[in-house]
């Protein structure tokens, strides 16, 4: 399957929003003349993931299938069904990560494509249970991999609980094909995007409750955690860098190399009675290493999921949200785990 890629540079006002990047102060990591761009549409985007030859891929996880834009603008099918894979990168190999989540037809997993194209399974569950639905992933220096695993919808077949018989949304670190250790258990509500910073010294985590026993009033904050050299976290380090309040909290992130994080979060319109639009829109929020807003990149869709960079110098930030891929150039460029400037 292909279909012509859709590039269109936004006018200042799409629907009504206004998509120029704000400041809130003298840092501009986005340039204030750099265009929104729309680069694709399909069902439902998350997961961007860009590889160094030029291809991004990213998931459509309501027609369960991985998606690849490629360099000449034209988009393909690479996997399906994907087992309703949800976040998605690339390790120090080149090899594809990918976080198989949860609900209709998915395998509650993380997995490993070869370079040769067969999948391995990193792993499937902790101990003696399934994993609620794997979310997003993050990558160390050493190569270990961290990701959340939060369950959003139906919580009726969660397997991982405590000694209490209390569910567990957990993050979890994979130091080998079978080898998983749990780094959060309650130290976060409900954990989604997920990053580690270049030095290894911190982790942080998205929590975003939106639905469920907690829903109203749950959190939507930005934590970060010092991550020690075996892979534990420091619980009491826990710093809250952001709060989103009761509107949309934050999914999945990106940072770039001064140490920036690039938050999808926010709405354009309220979600009653759980989630608000009072002061939070959907967009990119830029946020200082020590917390803070430093910019916000407006996108005028609701559901703005997750963000990347790339392209040769990494200065393009590539943001899923609704049934598009979106990108917007960048003043300075972003981390990536693998390719010729890492």
């Amino acid at each position: 399957m292909r279909c012509l890629l859709l590039v269109v540079a936004l006018s200042a006002v799409f629907q009504g929003i206004d998509t120029t990047p704000t400041i809130t102060n003298a840092s501009e990591p986005i340039l204030m003349s750099s265009p929104l761009k729309m680069e694709g549409r399909v069902a439902f985007t998350e997961g961007p993931a860009w590889h160094p030859d030029g291809n991004v891929y990213f998931s459509d996880i309501v027609n369960n299938r991985i998606m690849r834009r490629d360099t000449n603008g034209e988009m393909h099918v690479f996997r399906t069904p994907s087992g309703r894979t949800n976040g998605i990168q690339f390790d120090h190999q080149g090899r594809m990560l990918c976080c198989e989540g949860g609900g209709l037809d998915s395998n509650r997993r993380i997995t490993r494509t070869e370079l040769n194209g067969t999948i391995t399974v990193l792993a499937d569950r902790y101990q003696d249970g399934k994993f609620n639905s794997p979310n997003d992933l993050a990558i160390d220096s050493k190569g270990r991999i961290y990701f959340t695993d939060p369950r959003y919808g139906d919580r009726g077949d969660m397997q991982q609980r405590d000694a209490s018989d209390i569910a567990i949304e957990g993050v979890y670190r994979i130091d080998d094909v079978g080898e998983v250790a749990r780094v959060i258990a309650h130290e976060v509500d409900r954990p989604n995007g997920i990053l580690v910073s270049p030095d290894d010294r911190y982790l942080y985590v998205a929590d975003n409750v939106n639905d469920g026993p907690h829903a109203q009033g749950g959190n939507r904050k930005l934590w970060r955690f010092d991550l020690n050299a075996d892979g534990s976290i420091d619980p009491a380090s826990r710093k809250l860098l952001f709060d989103w309040g009761t509107d949309r909290g934050p999914d999945g992130m990106a940072m770039d190399t001064e140490g920036r994080i690039y938050a999808a979060a926010g709405f354009n319109f309220p979600n009653p009675p759980v989630e608000t639009a009072e002061k939070h829109k959907a967009g990119i929020y830029v946020i200082a290493p020590e917390g803070g807003l430093l910019q916000f990149i407006p996108v005028p869709e609701d559901m703005i999921t997750n963000c990347t960079f790339g392209d040769a110098d990494r200065k393009t930030l590539y943001i899923t949200a609704g049934h598009k891929l979106w990108s917007i150039r960048t003043s300075r460029p972003g981390v990536t785990v693998w390719g010729p400037s890492q």
